[in-house]
């Protein structure tokens, strides 16, 4: 498989007062096109913020952060916002619903940042929210969904622009154990039937051992090694 992700010589600190805080320090990671990386570390190893500088949400403080031909790093604030709209999608452990809206409409919200019109954005939003199996959902609005539902429309809204790759930030970490297995499953179906890059964190050995490699970061450092 070709490689999708590169981060090299990554260092990311940041400012507190006049306090130094680094993060990262030399960061080196490599994802392939179509891989599902768990990263895994404690509370405060700087997984977030990794997963930040991929997505084009954080700037190195120095290193470089390739995702396919771009240089993100180096993208103006304004190229940068048009990048993440096209090949970045983004699930979160408290699934970041707009309550006012109907499921469809959480999903539509990403296309309105693509010229497609008002019957394109249904369609889309639609077909995602039927690869997810919510079909039956499409006007129920976030209080009316479980919890597992909630993140099932959170997912749906990652894949409706079908972007490059997917960010998922503790996934399973509001759900129970039921309901976080079905949104495992259905992520290892988008990797193994659809082809999605997805880099997931999660403290929860459970959750990565569906993943395809498990990486793990400690004071800044990645490891492939299982720390005792």
């Amino acid at each position: 498989m070709s490689s999708l992700v590169q981060i090299k010589d990554v260092t990311k600190t940041f400012h507190r007062g006049s306090e130094d805080v680094p993060v990262l320090s030399g960061l080196n990671l490599t994802v392939a096109k179509g891989e599902f990386l768990a990263l895994m570390g404690p509370s405060g190893s700087g997984k977030s913020t990794l997963l930040n500088l991929i997505g084009g949400l954080d700037r190195p403080t120095k290193g470089s952060v390739s995702i396919g031909d771009d240089r993100v790093d180096q993208l103006s604030e304004r190229a940068l916002a048009a990048w993440r709209a096209r090949h970045v999608g983004f699930v979160f452990q408290f699934y970041n619903l707009m309550p006012v809206l109907t499921a469809l409409r959480n999903v539509e919200l990403p296309l309105l940042l693509t010229h497609l019109n008002k019957a394109q954005r249904r369609e889309h939003a639609e077909t995602a929210l039927k690869v997810v199996g919510l079909s039956h959902r499409l006007k129920h609005y976030p209080r009316t969904l479980s919890g597992g539902e909630q993140q099932r429309v959170g997912i749906a809204r990652a894949i409706v622009t079908d972007p490059t790759i997917l960010l998922c930030d503790e996934p399973t970490g509001d759900l129970d154990r039921k309901s976080g297995d079905e949104i495992l499953t259905l992520l290892q179906t988008l990797n193994q039937e659809q082809g999605k890059t997805i880099i997931m964190v999660t403290h929860d050995p459970h959750a990565s051992a569906r993943a395809t490699r498990t990486v793990h970061l400690d004071k800044g450092q990645l490891s492939t090694a299982q720390p005792e």
